[in-house]
């Protein structure tokens, strides 16, 4: 579905829609799904927080991490935009050591150098086949994603992934609908139907996310999220008559077995902790399943 959701995004712009609309309407019409999720699991209580500063903070970076992102999908085509995305867990892993100070051995340091070896065959510096600005955006788009995890990581010592999600949400919209007036402009009432099918397809999105990882362990729902640039190429080439660069075929799959691999050897270390007889402070063993479908869905 998020697949989907990029598709949507390139046809709203080619209706003349912008970033700062098109952010808008995601958010906005995936609240309904929210609360009804909330409303069906933990139940509204479960939003009641005693950190609300933290949940700004987290807005404040979620919704930069957000501009990337849509502003990545706008930038280049759908393949190469998925493409870098999956670097999000070679930054994880970067940040993870740099920020939390995990211990990080040489086999996920391989992966990280060999996913960035993917990065530079997909850019392509210099050769011009995709925007060089695109590319940064996109890299920067997936930098956030780490960030945003570290920071899910933080607040799920205190707080529910009920409480992270419907705060970022809800605090997502009042500075978006400020701005819309700024930028809004008056489209055809298939644009507008665009518009309104991004926050559904989102917020669907996030939510078969999130049945998923709670049916499925995560190293069952990793490969098939690593699925969407399958989609995105078929999107790509129906829609807009785009398909990937041949440097793209080359470095993608680079990047995603080192995404792959990186993913699997956590998830190895997690049992491993777990298994110990001393469990870490605060560890909660779901926490990495809330923790994808957090990222996964409200940035996408």
């Amino acid at each position: 579905m998020l697949s989907t959701m990029g598709a949507l995004i390139k046809l709203a712009e080619q209706g003349g829609a912008n970033l700062a609309e098109i952010m808008l309407f995601r958010q906005l019409f995936a609240i309904p799904f929210i609360l009804a999720w909330i409303a069906a699991g933990p139940g509204m209580r479960s939003i009641r927080t005693r950190r609300f500063g933290l949940h700004v903070n987290r807005t404040v970076i979620g919704l930069t991490g957000m501009v990337f992102n849509f502003g990545a999908v706008l930038l280049l085509p759908l393949a190469e935009a998925t493409t870098f995305s999956f670097t999000a867990p070679i930054f994880a892993t970067i940040l993870g050591a740099l920020v939390l100070h995990e211990k990080t051995g040489w086999r996920r340091w391989a992966a990280v150098i060999a996913g960035f070896v993917g990065v530079v065959l997909v850019a392509q510096p210099g050769d011009g086949h995709i925007p060089l600005v695109g590319a940064l955006v996109g890299l920067t788009a997936a930098f956030f994603v780490a960030l945003i995890a570290i920071q899910l990581r933080q607040m799920a010592k205190t707080e529910r992934p009920a409480t992270t999600v419907f705060w970022f949400s809800t605090l997502s919209v009042p500075p978006l609908a400020i701005a819309y007036p700024f930028f809004a402009q008056m489209h055809d009432w298939q644009t507008f139907a665009i518009l309104i099918a991004i926050g559904l397809v989102g917020g669907a999105g996030q939510l078969a996310l999130t049945a998923a990882l709670r049916f499925a362990p995560v190293s069952a729902v990793v490969p098939m999220d690593y699925s969407s640039l399958i989609w995105a190429t078929l999107y790509g080439y129906v829609l807009f008559g785009v398909l990937p660069s041949q440097w793209t075929w080359i470095g993608a799959p680079i990047i995603v077995a080192s995404g792959l691999y990186i993913a699997w050897r956590e998830q190895r270390l997690g049992l491993a902790r777990r298994a110990s007889p001393v469990e870490a402070p605060g560890e909660d063993p779901d926490a990495e399943r809330e923790r994808r479908v957090e990222q996964r869905g409200e940035l996408g």
